[in-house]
């Protein structure tokens, strides 16, 4: 799934980036099974966008979901917060749904809340950003699709028996 807006097209653009440091499967599989809620940063209300659709099945899969954005105030039963430090309580993860120049800022936010996953979605790469957040105590996953890696690491894996 791509990120709701699209990163700059400047040759300076961080998508430009090949993602650093990501984890093995057995680590992202272990990452799934070990959180039960995750801030979803960017998501739109909207059902035809890729941020919902993700959410919607996170949240389908048992996961307790964090909306963040500042232009809602719901998604999906839940209410919507402006940012990750308006958030009730610390979220185990954060998936990120916005353009790689937002990331540093997000890293602080969560930072700042004690999460202990910063998940970039599918065409989200910021190196420098997902440095900081490992040299805070989190782990990163860049550029992959949280919902695409649950079915593949998780749903798929346990009707095939592995």
């Amino acid at each position: 799934m791509s990120p709701e807006s699209p990163g700059a097209t400047d040759r300076d653009s961080p998508l430009c980036e090949l993602p650093q440091g990501n984890p093995t499967s057995e680590e992202i599989r272990r990452l799934l099974q070990q959180m039960r809620s995750i801030a979803i940063v960017g998501v739109s209300d909207k059902p035809e966008r890729d941020s919902y659709r993700v959410a919607a099945y996170l949240q389908q899969h048992g996961y307790r979901i964090f909306p963040v954005n500042p232009n809602i105030t719901e998604v999906l039963g839940q209410k919507a917060y402006r940012e990750l430090t308006e958030l009730p309580e610390r979220p185990d993860g954060v998936v990120v749904f916005r353009r790689p120049e937002a990331v540093p800022e997000i890293v602080a936010q969560a930072q700042q809340l004690g999460a202990k996953v910063m998940w970039l979605q599918l065409g989200i790469v910021n190196n420098a950003a997902a440095e900081q957040a490992r040299a805070a105590g989190m782990t990163v996953v860049q550029n992959r699709c949280i919902m695409q890696e649950h079915r593949h690491l998780i749903t798929n894996a346990g009707r095939s028996g592995s």
